[in-house]
């Protein structure tokens, strides 16, 4: 059992994008940082954005911060899989390191809406996974936002606003989890991307392993 574990595993693979979208709040930002810190095979991908930095925020960690003169170049140049406006700024996912490292098995992170999946997968649709993450209720998602303590009424009550507008486009994803435990919602997750990762198709090194076995 050991050895074929290690055949599969030594066999080479296509990477693959690996989206999680939900509403402000219902946790998709926790269940990627547990994703990366539990899996070696994924990375974040790193979106350019023209909002300002938040306190603690890394410019190539947490985000290319670039202001408007600079976005646009990068929208001339076609250098953007998906961007969009959101709350007054704009955020894009560059594509240009991302096309040859799925060729080396490298596996993306993807933190963004609904509409920047919707652009992702008209470019590149066998590479990408959709997962969508929602809230257990309505209210308590308003109850996890306050509890932050980090926006005003207003602001809220906007995000609410535009979260029920995103929840609309819940049936655009491949794969639906409601987070009503993060640790339960975090092992669903896992559990997509590793059956994911096994697809045939995405199973390179298969046709040159099976053609060993058949001579």
């Amino acid at each position: 059992m050991a050895e074929s574990s290690s055949s599969q595993a030594a066999l080479a693979r296509r990477g693959l994008m690996f989206i999680l979208s939900s509403p402000s709040g219902a946790g998709k930002t926790t269940i990627s940082r547990m994703l990366l810190e539990a899996d070696d095979e994924i990375k974040l991908s790193v979106s350019v954005t023209t909002r300002p930095p938040r306190p603690g925020e890394i410019d190539g960690v947490h985000y290319y911060f670039v202001d408007d003169a600079e976005f646009d170049r990068m929208v001339e140049e076609d250098d953007f899989y998906e961007w969009a406006h959101v709350f007054g700024h704009r955020y894009g996912t560059p594509k240009g390191r991302i096309r040859a490292a799925l060729k080396d098995g490298q596996d993306f992170l993807f933190d963004i809406d609904w509409q920047g999946t919707q652009q992702l997968y008209q470019k590149d649709q066998q590479d990408v996974v959709r997962v969508f993450i929602l809230p257990p209720s309505i209210a308590e998602l308003r109850r996890r936002l306050e509890a932050r303590a980090q926006d005003e009424k207003d602001v809220i009550d906007a995000r609410m606003e535009r979260a029920r507008a995103e929840i609309s486009h819940w049936d655009a994803y491949d794969y639906v989890v409601i987070n009503e435990d993060v640790n339960l919602c975090f092992g669903k997750v896992r559990e997509i991307l590793d059956a994911e990762r096994m697809k045939r198709q995405r199973q390179t090194g298969l046709i040159p392993f099976v053609r060993e076995l058949m001579s």
